[in-house]
């Protein structure tokens, strides 16, 4: 039997949307807030509706419940449904980040139990990577995990995890090795969010959104079958699973199903009517949002330029960075751009989610590290330049100065 095309699978998705997912406006979606427990509900309700109708995981294997098929028909699909109501949250990081690390890393088992659970929507799995205290070096995690009786115990804390409230496991880096530089002596770990040993908090952010949450972890045991990839060798899965956050936050990964804006900052403001609203018309206004329209354009052309890229071996993968970094600049200036054009009317009232938006402005600079990391990452790993000096490179953990769990 000959393989579908691309344009029949278009088709028949289009006759399944219109019988089996809610419409929506396109023009005016609706936002799901990642801070809610009902957002995450509904999401798993739509992802299982995917799943029966077999329209999940359109580029995950096809032994791990997906449909096996090229980004071609992930983007057919995504055109397709544009205007119905898709599980968009479930992306970042379940799919795009976590899943997508699973697959590269992980045993055959793990792919089979959390990849096929996370497209019918039984799972959602999370990042459990920043420390209160590590900032930007991800290599000097201080959560341990030490070797007792034949378990995994883990002490210490994580921050910053986008929905772990809502989620079934977490992708957890801890350190089981400090007599060896930083990078040697870390492991990856699969741990449900609701074992004993795990207190979870939400953080509320200037905009009020309450999405993120830290994690204490106090004895947590763990098995061997917890473990991703291999003991020690954390640094590797960590290394993939940055590569796919950072094409995940600025668009770019071929494992993100549906079209459209997963929150309100991820769609350009309405320039028009922003323009409208405070009575400012002028060139120096369209000239404005003509620029920052076209480095949204940009970015989306970059986006597939570099997909390819690292898909064809041209551009290594921490090119990545290229579209995260991008990705940033891009959100910043139009946010910025907004603010110019409401003027005080963006400041006092909540005149088209201006103020909050900038507000929340600085996220897309520390989404997937922060822009001065992607800027080292392009200069040393994508362009060859010298590598940056750091004082404990090749010294073992044990002996270097840092802040203790």
């Amino acid at each position: 039997m000959p393989a579908e095309s691309v344009a029949q699978f278009a088709e028949r998705a289009r006759a399944w949307l219109a019988d089996n997912m809610p419409r929506i406006d396109p023009d005016n979606p609706p936002f799901a807030d990642r801070g809610e427990e009902a957002s995450w509900q509904r999401a798993r309700e739509l992802q299982r509706r995917l799943y029966d109708g077999g329209f999940a995981g359109i580029c995950f294997p096809r032994e791990y419940g997906g449909l096996g098929l090229d980004i071609e028909y992930q983007k057919a699909f995504d055109a397709e449904c544009r205007g119905y109501e898709m599980p968009l949250i479930l992306n970042t990081p379940t799919f795009t980040i976590c899943c997508a690390t699973i697959l590269d890393t992980a045993s055959e088992e793990q792919k089979r139990q959390h990849i096929s659970a996370a497209l019918r929507g039984d799972e959602v799995l999370v990042q459990l990577l920043s420390e209160p205290s590590g900032g930007s070096d991800l290599a000097g995690v201080i959560t341990r995990a030490e070797r007792r009786d034949g378990k995994w115990v883990v002490n210490g804390a994580k921050t910053w995890s986008t929905g772990a409230f809502a989620a079934d496991y977490g992708l957890l880096l801890a350190r089981t090795n400090w007599d060896v530089p930083k990078h040697d002596g870390l492991t990856m770990f699969l741990a449900r969010i609701d074992s004993p040993g795990i207190t979870l908090r939400r953080i509320t952010q200037v905009n009020g959104s309450t999405e993120f949450c830290e994690e204490f972890f106090d004895n947590l045991e763990l098995s061997d079958d917890d473990v991703v990839g291999e003991v020690d060798r954390g640094w590797d899965v960590a290394s993939r699973q940055l590569y796919h956050e950072r094409r995940a936050v600025g668009g770019g990964s071929e494992f993100a199903s549906g079209t459209g804006s997963e929150n309100a900052q991820d769609q350009p403001p309405d320039y028009v009517a922003l323009a409208r609203a405070v009575g400012r018309d002028s060139d120096r206004v369209r000239d404005a949002a003509g620029r920052a329209l076209v480095h949204r354009a940009v970015r989306d052309q970059l986006i597939d330029h570099v997909y390819r890229g690292v898909l064809d071996g041209s551009l290594p993968a921490s090119a990545g960075s290229l579209i995260r970094l991008f990705h940033a600049e891009a959100i910043e200036l139009e946010a910025d751009t907004a603010l110019e054009i409401a003027g005080c009317g963006g400041v006092v009232g909540e005149l088209l989610g201006v103020g909050e938006r900038y507000l929340s402005r600085q996220t897309a600079a520390l989404g997937g590290g922060s822009t001065e990391m992607a800027r080292n990452v392009i200069g040393e790993r994508v362009l060859g330049f010298p590598r940056e000096y750091a004082a404990d490179r090749g010294v073992p953990f044990n002996q270097v100065k840092h802040s203790r769990a």
